[in-house]
């Protein structure tokens, strides 16, 4: 192991995620990843943040934060997409947007569709099968550095758009896309789901108490359209997105509504993209096995760890990130390639 000029330690991108026995516990390392005490104090990415309005295609708009490095002395761009009712300011978001923004990367936090304080942009409501204006608007983001490393990365139902976003280049090549990953990302959100609602009653009134604050906003901001005043009586995720769903959306039912961004199996049998999925055994609502199940492809690097939760790979817990030291390290190894 070495330091780097900002003393923190650099990682060889094989080392495993090992944090101290107190630390391993999944709940900790998922709920702390998301406290406002370890949200960055000073923080560049944030200070230089220009707020844009992306072109979705469509007459779609996404809202973002772009944190640019002056001149020409950027050496890429990452796009961080965040999990399901997080925001382009949640603590992990900021958190890992600083560690490569401090380390010469440009930053652009994008928030899908009705996440963030953009519920007044669309008409139509959020769902994970919004992958086309997902993608739309990736590729206006790459427009900014039409030159440099683009890297995508994405935690969560974030992590699933992201590895979609790959899978996407077989039909429409964006040109500079190196390399993405996702973090516990969703693959079977049928499952997720049905883990939100029965692992514990936190998680549950943790997902439920976020997502029917946001469908009060978007039912303020779009009063003649949204008449959802049943789904605040209900009492799971499922519940609701069953009712929501037929009602908002093409989908008949859950099922349908899920196998859309479903990724199970050979799925990334097409890749031309490499991707890196990091993810824990121990993760309370995304199933371990079907990251096992997953076909291996010579672009598909899949790291599995023992602990982490899910998102967190808190080490040192809980102010360092593994996941963060483990990325650099991946993407260093493009600068360097491209030195040789």
């Amino acid at each position: 192991m070495s330091r780097n000029n900002t003393g923190d330690r650099e990682m060889d991108i094989t080392e495993n995620f090992n944090p101290k026995p107190w630390a391993r516990n999944p709940h900790l390392q998922t709920f702390f990843k998301s406290l406002k005490l370890l949200k960055p104090g000073k923080n560049a990415m944030v200070d230089c943040a220009q707020q844009m309005i992306i072109d979705a295609g469509n007459g779609v708009r996404l809202l973002g934060y772009y944190s640019k490095h002056t001149g020409d002395a950027s050496k890429g761009l990452l796009l961080i997409l965040h999990g399901w009712e997080g925001s382009s300011d949640s603590v992990y978001i900021l958190r890992t947007g600083k560690y490569f923004f401090d380390r010469g990367y440009d930053i652009f936090r994008l928030n899908l569709r009705d996440h963030g304080d953009s519920h007044y942009l669309n008409e139509g409501l959020f769902h994970g099968g919004l992958i086309e204006e997902t993608v739309s608007a990736t590729r206006s983001i790459t427009n900014l550095v039409r030159k440099k490393p683009f890297y995508v990365l994405g935690f969560s139902l974030g992590g699933n758009f992201a590895l979609r976003i790959a899978l996407k280049q077989t039909e429409a090549k964006i040109e500079n896309l190196t390399h993405v990953f996702g973090i516990s990302p969703v693959l079977d959100p049928h499952k997720a789901t049905i883990a939100i609602d029965r692992v514990s009653p936190f998680y549950r009134n943790y997902f439920l108490k976020k997502w029917l604050r946001s469908l009060k906003k978007k039912q303020i901001a779009f009063p003649n359209i949204y008449k959802i005043d049943a789904a605040f009586t209900m009492k799971t995720v499922m519940e609701i997105t069953d009712y929501i769903i037929p009602r908002y959306s093409h989908f008949k039912d859950h099922r349908e509504y899920f196998s859309t961004y479903t990724l199970l199996g050979d799925i990334f049998s097409t890749l031309s993209v490499p991707i890196t999925i990091i993810t824990a055994e121990d993760d309370p609502v995304i199933p371990i096995n079907d990251f096992y199940g997953l076909r291996d492809h010579d672009k598909l690097n899949l790291c599995i760890q023992r602990y982490g939760g899910h998102c967190g790979f808190l080490d040192p817990f809980p102010f360092g990130s593994w996941y963060e030291r483990k990325i650099f390290g991946i993407v260093k190894s493009y600068e360097t390639s491209s030195r040789d």
